[in-house]
C-alpha cells in the first residue's frame, strides 16, 4: 500500500492509508516533533467529506500532547496560512489533500516561524512516531475557536484593483474557492464575477478540482466564449491554484502566467529574483533575464520553493502545476492573491492573449505520466543520453541545444512525470516519440 507521508504533506486514500488513527498520531507526533507543547497552534480544514473527522482526530492528537489550537474551520490553504499569521501562532496545519480526486484526504504542516514540514524538515520524524505510536501526554492542551476568513478577504481586497472593468468566469471546480468568493466578492471594484461550481462539494459532482488537466477546463473555456468575458479562471480543491483561461477560450499555462507575474513584480522592484520551477518554459528564465530580473530555477513542492525563496530573498515564484508564491504573502501561495494581481495585469493591456503570444515562443509537452515498474531504472537511462548536459536538482534534465526535457518520480503518486520542450513542434514531437520509448521500453 502507498505510502501517505509524502515530500511534501501527507495524502492517501481515505480511509485505506490514511484514516481518523493515523491523523491522531500524526497530529501527537507533530506536537512532538515541533516542539508543540504549550504553544497555540492553527488547525483548519477544506470541504472534502474526509475533512471534519480527519480534522477532529489530528486536533485531538495535539491536544493530548499539551497543545492550544485554534480551530479556524472551513478555509483555503492560503487562508489557514494567513490566520496563522494573523493569529500569531506557532505554525499550524491545513487538513487537505489538494487536487487530488475525493476519494483522497491529506495533511499539510506548517511549523514554527511558518516553515513548511516536508522530506528533511521534519516528515520524516513525525511518520517514524506516527508509525510507531509513540504517543505523548502533556497537560494544557484545550481548543479554542476563531473566525478569519472575512479578515482575509479584507487583506486581499488591499490588492491593485483592475484599472477598468472586467468581466470574468471562475470555476471553483466545488471546492472551497467558491466560499471565499462568498466574502471577497463585496470588497472588490471593477470586477464582474460570474460563477460555476461554486458551492463546496467534496465528492466533485461535475470535474476534479484539478486546473492542470485540460478536461477540467473545458466547460470553463465554454463559458468565456459565450459570456465574452474577459478571461477564466480555474482553481483546486484547496484554493492554493489558479489558471487562466484567455478571453478568446485558450488555456494559458501556468508558467507563462508566471512571466506575467515576473514582469509585474520586476516593475515593482526591478533587479528582483524571481524563482520558477524546474519544468517551466525556458521563456521564463529567459524573460526574466530581459526585464533585468535574476532567474532562480528550483524544485518541484510548496516546502522546497518557499525555502529557495527565503534563501534568495525572491519576490515571487511560480510552479508550472499553478501555484504562485508571493513574498508579500508572507513568501506562501494563494490562489486568489495571484488571480487578484493577474486581474490588475490584465486590466492594463487589450487582452489576455495579447500578453501570452509574445511568450509563446517554445512548444512543450505539457506533463505528461507514466506508470513505471521502477523509476530508478528510467531515471539512470536518461543520465547516459549522449550529448546532453545532464542536471539532478529534481529528478533528472537534460538539456540540448534544441530541446530539454524532465523526468521526475511523483512524490504524490506512482508514476514518473515527463515535461519536454523543444525550439520547434517537429523537433518536440520527435524527442517525445523518442524519450516516451525509453520510458514505457
Amino acid at each position: 500500500m502507498p505510502d501517505p507521508f509524502k515530500a511534501y504533506d501527507i495524502r492517501g486514500l481515505y480511509p485505506q492509508e490514511l484514516n481518523e488513527s493515523l491523523a491522531y498520531q500524526t497530529g501527537n507526533a507533530t506536537a512532538q516533533v515541533l516542539r508543540l507543547t504549550g504553544k497555540r497552534y492553527t488547525v483548519g480544514r477544506d470541504m472534502r467529506v474526509s475533512g471534519p473527522t480527519l480534522k477532529q482526530a489530528f486536533i485531538k492528537g495535539l491536544v493530548d500532547a499539551g497543545v492550544q489550537v485554534v480551530d479556524v474551520g472551513m478555509l483555503s490553504t492560503p487562508g489557514v496560512t494567513f490566520a496563522m499569521h494573523l493569529l500569531d501562532t506557532a505554525g499550524g496545519a491545513q487538513i487537505t489533500a489538494s487536487h487530488n480526486p475525493a476519494a483522497y484526504g491529506g495533511i499539510k504542516i506548517t511549523g514554527p516561524g511558518f516553515k513548511p514540514i516536508g522530506a528533511g524538515s521534519g516528515m520524516e520524524e513525525i511518520e517514524a512516531i506516527a508509525r510507531s505510536a509513540r504517543l505523548e501526554f502533556h497537560p494544557g492542551g484545550r481548543i479554542d475557536e476563531a473566525i478569519t476568513i472575512d479578515a482575509y478577504a479584507s487583506y486581499l481586497a488591499k490588492l491593485p484593483a483592475p484599472t477598468r472593468p472586467l468581466t470574468v468566469v471562475v470555476d471553483g471546480g466545488n471546492g472551497i474557492i467558491g466560499t471565499m468568493f462568498q466574502h471577497l466578492l463585496p470588497k472588490l471594484t471593477n470586477l464582474r464575477i460570474i460563477p460555476m461550481n461554486f458551492d463546496p462539494d467534496g465528492r466533485f459532482p461535475v470535474h476534479e478540482a484539478n486546473p492542470l488537466k485540460a478536461e477540467n477546463l473545458k466547460d470553463l473555456q465554454a463559458r468565456v466564449r459565450s459570456e465574452k468575458a474577459d478571461f477564466g479562471a480555474g482553481f483546486d480543491g484547496d484554493g492554493d491554484r489558479c489558471a487562466l483561461v484567455d478571453e478568446r477560450g485558450q488555456i494559458v499555462t501556468c508558467d507563462l502566467t508566471t512571466a506575467l507575474l515576473a514582469k509585474y513584480y520586476l516593475a515593482l522592484e526591478p533587479k528582483a529574483t524571481v524563482a520558477y520551477d524546474l519544468r517551466s518554459s525556458k521563456v521564463v528564465p529567459e524573460y526574466i533575464s530581459s526585464l533585468g530580473g535574476t532567474p532562480i530555477e528550483t524544485r518541484v513542492g510548496h516546502s522546497f520553493i518557499k525555502a529557495t525563496m527565503k534563501e534568495h530573498h525572491a519576490a515571487f515564484a511560480g510552479e508550472l502545476s499553478g501555484h504562485y508564491y508571493f513574498r508579500d504573502f508572507y513568501g506562501a501561495d494563494s490562489g486568489l492573491y495571484a488571480f487578484l494581481i493577474l486581474a490588475n495585469i490584465i486590466s492594463g493591456a487589450a487582452n489576455l492573449s495579447s500578453l501570452i503570444t509574445p511568450l509563446q515562443k517554445y512548444f512543450h509537452t505539457g506533463e505528461i505520466n507514466f506508470k513505471v515498474a521502477d523509476a530508478g531504472v528510467v531515471l539512470e537511462k536518461l543520465r547516459h543520453l549522449p550529448g546532453g548536459t545532464v542536471s539532478e536538482l529534481d529528478g533528472v534534465t537534460v538539456r540540448f541545444a534544441d530541446w530539454w526535457c524532465n523526468v521526475r518520480a511523483s512524490n504524490t503518486e506512482p508514476v514518473v512525470r515527463l515535461n519536454l520542450e523543444a525550439d520547434t513542434a517537429a523537433r518536440r514531437d520527435a524527442q517525445l516519440a523518442s524519450i516516451r520509448a525509453l520510458i514505457i521500453g
